[in-house]
């Protein structure tokens, strides 16, 4: 899942590790329930949302893709939008690979958990033990809280209708937006290649299929280089 909480304190007592593990939970899973309700509503079937998040499990990527399929991409332009937004867990997985264990199971079960709140659960803890206590109760009680939520609303979703009547399909508009802007305050890099690649995915968008202005948008990381070689 795909949210930008941090742990407030240096090292946390196992009472503090549950309660703030509850509470990005319960927010998970409003998400969660959000994200079938709209899949649904929207005109994939209930098992679209359930199969994605437990195979994806990534919720911004999730969005991304559902979001590109809604819009009448492929299921290629999907797939690949979803795989850009989560690439930042292979970073994450490195930070974290003392903690998940030396079994090729534990491993691969472990790197299917990790997402940015287990990686901040795990990494301010004081040692291995630690650690590795919280990035597995995370790890387990926010999957298993999406999935159900997934499910929830998916289940439910067939009953709103036509989302263009609540508004609904701006949600995920309004979601991506959401997890872009904290990188765009906290970063001038980021601002600088994401004002580009903006500006080429809006001309590109009347012209190509959905989906495909998203991967064109990358081109503002050009902005980047040029400025790295100008230095």
């Amino acid at each position: 899942m795909r949210s930008s909480h941090r742990t407030k304190q240096p090292t946390e007592q196992p009472t503090e590790l549950l309660r703030d593990v509850a509470l990005v939970c319960l927010a998970g899973g409003i998400v969660g329930v959000s994200f079938g309700a709209i899949a649904v509503a929207g005109g994939l079937p209930v098992w679209v949302p359930v199969v994605m998040s437990l195979i994806v499990y990534a919720g911004s990527a999730q969005f991304s893709a559902v979001g590109v399929l809604l819009a009448g991409g492929g299921p290629l332009a999907a797939a690949a939008t979803g795989l850009l937004l989560n690439t930042r867990t292979a970073a994450y997985s490195l930070a974290v690979a003392d903690v998940l264990g030396r079994g090729r199971l534990a491993r691969f079960l472990g790197a299917h958990l990790v997402t940015d709140e287990t990686v901040a659960f795990a990494l301010a803890q004081p040692d291995p033990l630690r650690r590795r206590t919280a990035f597995w109760v995370s790890g387990i009680g926010l999957f298993t809280t999406w999935n159900m939520s997934v499910l929830a609303g998916a289940l439910a979703g067939g009953a709103l209708g036509d989302t263009a009547r609540y508004g609904l399909d701006a949600a995920f508009p309004a979601v991506l937006v959401a997890l872009v802007l904290p990188a765009l305050r906290a970063d001038k890099r980021v601002r600088r290649a994401a004002l580009p690649g903006a500006a080429v995915a809006l001309a590109v968008a009347p012209v190509v299929p959905a989906g495909v202005p998203v991967l064109a948008a990358l081109s503002g990381l050009a902005a980047l280089y040029r400025r790295k070689g100008a230095a």
